[in-house]
Formats: structure tokens, sequence, C-alpha cells
């Protein structure tokens, strides 16, 4: 279903764009006028590039919006109240009206995908790692308009630092907006603190993963059934960020990246830094430190929730204090990787402005975002829904939600961490984000799009090579003495599955991409 639902949005959007010159800007002035319906009253529509722009009575442009539901789905009645309440507040600011669905997210990547295909929205959130309708689709099937031109000098431009718009860039052009987050990656290793208290550990010497062995070894008399938690996660990906741009974010092709020391596309398997990761999850495995519960994925999302484990990892964010609320116990951390900037980082959350949107619609939609990204007011009402109702102040100045809220969005799925205010359950103060962000490297490969469409089959089939071997290197299903023969073993699977041409085609378009810089 979902590959004929992406076919059909290819065969849309490439049509439409076609016929509307790539989707290029074209002057208001030159719009047509006719007749139409749109979300109150009569209306005007004009014709302008591939889609009907739509007027209120009153010559407000309609966008409309769609978004993703994580927390609470709202009834159709309840998002029409704060949709009315958005539109009422931004009335005398802007010249546009938001038309607002939201959409649980289960259900969000194909519903907007038809949406979009049936042009029936301007605005939607999208994220690098969304399926079906997550920003590398949307860029192949020239789903998504490009806002290279239309951005500069706009409220919305001006609202975040330029670093996050090239950071965003997908082949060189802005094709997403970005929710100013933690929009950099990097990786702790977290202990439980009543542990840490308990064994005297010293959390503060501990600089790289190796360091941590002598804590798991203190912790192991605890009797834990997790000394470490991998909670079912190959980790390569991630603990060693300093060493390579896992350019393709994911953890079932971590055996291509690019090496910061060559700035040349590699296969890791083949590198000392994979050897070291899989010999010391094998040691750890050995010790008693880690259970074959992960390596076998019987583990669950609610293990990390009880007691019976010391210490796993975190992913970095400006206020690590988060997580004692989010698994109901305090913590502390060891940062163990640098925080890096690079393709996708800030991506985990953005927008996208459908490229069959009309240029009023899509002026529309960038006028609205800068508003947004930018007042307080809008932004607490469009993540948190009707103060007194949904929300309160508590007398930090912190957002409460209520018992019984039902419109309940968070901060890093609606708008800019700097305007949106803080929840009390994970206070975090504007600086916060703005030290956390422009704090971190940048990569080297940083801006870099690949196409894996070449060499697709042999991609896939060496993700599948990951899944039988890689994983189970990663956590530790095998005995040290094991170790070298089992890598010898994947790399000799990935190379039946065809990494060979892979690394070799991504290599070109990394070197093809490095000449345009």
């Amino acid at each position: 279903m979902k590959k004929k639902i992406v076919s059909m949005l290819m065969a849309v959007t490439m049509t439409m764009t076609m016929l509307a010159g790539c989707g290029g800007a074209t002057d208001p002035a030159t719009t047509g006028t006719g007749t139409g319906t749109g979300t109150t009253g009569t209306t005007e529509t004009g014709t302008t590039g591939t889609t009907e722009t739509t007027t209120t009575a009153d010559g407000k442009v309609v966008v409309r919006m769609m978004r993703n539901c994580f927390n609470v789905v709202p009834s159709s009645d309840r998002t029409k109240e704060v949709q009315d309440a958005i539109n009422e507040y931004i009335a005398d600011k802007i010249n546009v009206q938001i038309e607002l669905t939201d959409i649980s997210s289960n259900e969000y990547a194909d519903k907007a995908n038809l949406a979009i295909a049936n042009n029936e929205a301007d605005l939607f959130w999208t994220a690098s790692w969304l399926g079906t309708v997550g920003t590398k689709d949307l860029y192949a099937a020239n789903a998504a308009k490009d806002l290279t031109d239309l951005l500069p000098g706009t409220t919305l431009y001006g609202s975040m630092d330029s670093k996050q718009w090239e950071a965003s860039k997908y082949g060189g052009k802005n094709y997403y907006i970005p929710v100013y987050k933690d929009n950099v990656e990097g990786y702790n290793v977290m202990f439980r603190k009543d542990l840490v208290d308990k064994y005297g550990i010293d959390v503060a010497s501990i600089k790289s993963l190796k360091d941590v062995t002598p804590a798991l070894e203190a912790m192991s008399a605890e009797g834990l059934r997790y000394t470490y938690l991998t909670q079912r996660t190959a980790m390569f990906y991630r603990y060693y960020i300093d060493s390579f741009d896992f350019f393709t974010g994911d953890n079932a092709s971590a055996w291509v990246a690019v090496d910061r020391k060559s700035d040349s596309v590699v296969d890791t398997i083949t590198t000392p830094e994979f050897k070291e990761f899989a010999t010391l999850m094998a040691e750890w495995r050995e010790a008693g430190y880690l259970s074959e519960d992960d390596a076998t994925k019987t583990t669950d999302d609610t293990t990390i929730q009880g007691d019976e484990w010391g210490c796993s990892w975190w992913t970095d964010v400006p206020n690590n204090a988060e997580a004692n609320g989010r698994y109901g116990k305090d913590v502390v951390m060891a940062k163990v990787t640098k925080n890096w900037a690079h393709t996708d980082s800030c991506l985990g959350s953005c927008y996208a402005i459908a490229a069959t949107a009309s240029d009023e619609a899509t002026k529309g939609a960038l006028d609205f975002m800068g508003l947004l990204y930018t007042d307080s007011t809008l932004a607490n009402l469009y993540t948190y829904g009707i103060e007194g109702k949904d929300w309160n102040l508590n007398a930090d100045g912190y957002v409460e939600k209520t018992a019984d809220a039902s419109y309940n969005h968070s901060m890093w799925e609606s708008a800019n961490a700097t305007v949106v205010t803080a929840e009390a359950s994970s206070p975090y103060t504007a600086q916060m984000y703005l030290d956390f962000n422009n704090g971190a490297d940048i990569s080297c490969a940083n801006g870099f799009q690949f196409d894996k469409s070449p060499v697709e089959a042999q991609y896939v089939a060496c993700c599948n090579a990951q899944a039988e071997l890689g994983f189970a290197l990663e956590n530790g299903a095998f005995a040290v003495a094991d170790v070298d023969a089992k890598i010898a073993e994947y790399q000799a699977a990935l190379e039946e599955a065809g990494i060979n041409d892979v690394i070799a085609e991504f290599s070109s378009q990394y070197e093809a991409w490095k000449a345009t810089k």
C-alpha cells in the first residue's frame, strides 16, 4: 500500500512541478480571480503556479496545514477551537488564515501522503526519520517546495542561526523549515544516581566508552539483570560519531560512513574502531554486564522504566535532567562523544511546503511560520492549546498541562524552543538551546545528501546482513575469542550483498558534492 501511495505522490508532484516550472515563484500581482469555497463565508480563488489560491471574504490567504499528533489526538471540534483561536490572534498581524488538521501519529504518514498527492495540503510537518513522507522521500519525489530564494529577508529566516538553514539543505537548497530544538547530535552514558552514590563511582572521570568498564564492575555487585542496558540498539553509529559521519542516519547501515580523518566514504566494518567496539561489547557480555535479552531483542521500551538496570545510553540534550522525569529516578551523565551538526541533525522535526502550493499560499505559509517561530503567544497556543483549558502557567512561569487537556503537543514537534514556554516537567531556557546548538562541531559532510537509488538493491541487502550479524556483534552476542572471525564473516556477507558497489556509488556522490562546496 505504501509503495502505491509513494508512486502516486511521485507521479502527481513531478507532473505538477514540471507544469509549474519546478515550483518557481511568480508575481502575485499577475494572479487571476474566480470563485470558490474557502473556510469562512464567500471566497475568491485565483490560480497561480500549480494550484488554486483560496482566500477568505476579507482577502486573507488560506493555508491548509497538517500536523502529527504524538501525545493526544484531539477531536475535530477541539482542533477547530484551537484553529479559530490562532486565526483570531494572527488576524491583525499577517494576511493569513490557517486551516488546521491534526492526525494521529500511526496514521500521519499515509494520510499526509494522500493529502499531498491530492493537493489538499500546503504546509505540513515532516522529519528525517519519518517513513513515506519523510524528508528524503519528499526530496526524491520533488514534493517539497524549493524555498532557497524565498527565505532570505523573511522573519522566518531571521528566527534562527544561519547554520541551521545551511545544515538543513538538500542538494544545496532549502526545502525544509527546521524546528529549532536540540539540533545537533552527541551521546552520553547514563547511570542511576543511587548506584553511583552507593558504589562511589567517579562519573566525572569517564571520558570514553572504555572508561565505563570500572563502573560496570562496581555495579555488578548489585546483581542487576542489566548492568549495562543497550535498549536493544546497535550503538556503533552513535558511540563512534567522533570518528565517522554516519550520513545515512540509520544504525542498519552503520557499515558505511564518512571517515572524518580522511574525509572519504569508507566501509566501517574494516576499521579498527568497529573491531574495538565489538570486542568491548563481547568483553562486557563475558563479564556479565550485558544480557542476551538485548541481543535477542526481548527487552522493550518499558525495561528502562524499571529497576533492573544500572547504566545505559542517552542522547545529549540542553537539559539532561529531563531524564529524571522520563525514567522516574535520578540519573547522572558522563559525556562520551562530542556534539556534531551534520546532515539531518536539525531535521528530526521540521516543516515543508508542498511543491504544488500556490505562490500566495507559499508566502502565507512562510509568514505564518515566521510569526510562529518568533511570537510566544502564538507558539504556546499552537503547541499546548487554549490557556486556562489545556494548560496554565505556574508560579515560576512554566507551562503545566491540565489533567483533562485534550489538545496537547510538545515543543520539539511544534515551534522554536527559544520562543515556546517550557513545561514545568522539563524546564529549560532559550539560552540553553542557543549554547547547546552553537557549541557543536560541524561535520565535514554537513549538507551531503546521498541518493541510494542506483544501488538500492545492494543497499537493502547490506542492511539485511547487518540485521543478521552486525546487530549481534554490536550487542555482545559472541565470545571475545570469536569476534575476529565473526567480523570477517560479517564483512564477507556484506561483500556478497554488494557493499563494494554501494561504497563506490556513495564515494562518487560524495566527491562530486565536495567539488561543489
